[in-house]
């Protein structure tokens, strides 16, 4: 990917070195509303709930900073994702001035081990999310070495397919969609709260090909091999993957975000129409 001369995004904050220190045993009030996110954006939600009944040292001390020494390859990452974040931007910006509207860019937080959000305590394990209540992005960067070495999908592409799968999540918070289905989720039975999820993450992996079909337009962004990364990664992180990886078994009914053949057949619709419109996975639901 061709990014080095590419804009720096001022919405970064880095907050690595920061360190969440009050005790949440017993699930306080920011666990449940993570929870809640992660029901809502397809994410496991034992990984918090099992995280949230650490004892973290203490308490009653919101945060505490430490000095941070990042490594050369973790300050290039950061940089990276400061520029992808940047194109985004630029990108929705102008789609949605075409569509007569604003578009409001979310912030995307750096941390590193844990951090605080407006909607709850996260760690590491959770992996990048986005929080509709204070509209952020939040990464941790060793996913990418997660992303590389558990997940086998590696290079730079692939990992500005994860900023943009998560700013398509921002970008459903911002047109309503987000909202409506989690009405619809709330009174929906578990197998129809899954379907709905799995739209939901192929709905963001379809925006994300509508990012790279007008950035790669507008700025040439990308290089040989790096379509195929996208790709590679989107089938990697398939629910059905997963579970064959896992557990040795599949059951579809409890999909979240969908099968690889799905991720990558939404992400291939907004890659080659760059077309929004395209990317209607709730069409059946009538959104």
């Amino acid at each position: 990917m061709r990014w080095q001369t590419g804009r720096r995004s001022e919405n970064v904050e880095d907050q690595r070195g920061r360190h969440v220190s009050r005790r949440v045993a017993g699930g306080g009030i920011g666990t449940l509303l993570l929870v809640i996110v992660a029901l809502y954006f397809g994410i496991d939600p034992s990984i918090i709930l099992n995280q949230s009944q650490l004892p973290i040292p203490g308490g009653g001390v919101p945060t505490q900073s430490e000095p941070y020494s990042a490594s050369p390859e973790e300050n290039r990452l950061a940089e990276f994702v400061s520029v992808v974040l940047a194109d985004t931007e630029d990108t929705w910006q102008a789609l949605f001035r075409g569509m007569g509207q604003t578009y409001q860019a979310p912030k995307l937080v750096l941390f590193s081990g844990s951090v605080e959000s407006a909607c709850g305590l996260a760690s590491a394990a959770v992996g990048p999310f986005y929080c509709p209540m204070d509209q952020k992005v939040y990464i941790d960067l060793s996913f990418y070495s997660d992303l590389k070495q558990r997940f086998g999908a590696p290079g730079d592409f692939a990992q500005a397919y994860v900023i943009a799968h998560e700013v398509g999540h921002h970008v459903q918070n911002l047109l309503g969609i987000a909202e409506k289905v989690h009405s619809l989720r709330s009174r929906a039975s578990e197998s129809d709260s899954n379907r709905l999820s799995v739209m939901m993450e192929l709905q963001a992996d379809c925006l994300a090909g509508v990012w790279t079909h007008h950035a790669d337009r507008s700025r040439q962004i990308l290089e040989a091999g790096d379509i195929e990364e996208a790709l590679n990664a989107a089938s990697m992180i398939g629910d059905d993957r997963m579970q064959r990886q896992s557990r040795g078994y599949v059951t579809p009914d409890s999909f979240t975000h969908g099968s690889s053949a799905q991720r990558v057949r939404w992400f291939k619709r907004g890659l080659e129409t760059g077309d929004m419109g395209q990317c209607n996975t709730f069409q059946s639901d009538r959104l």
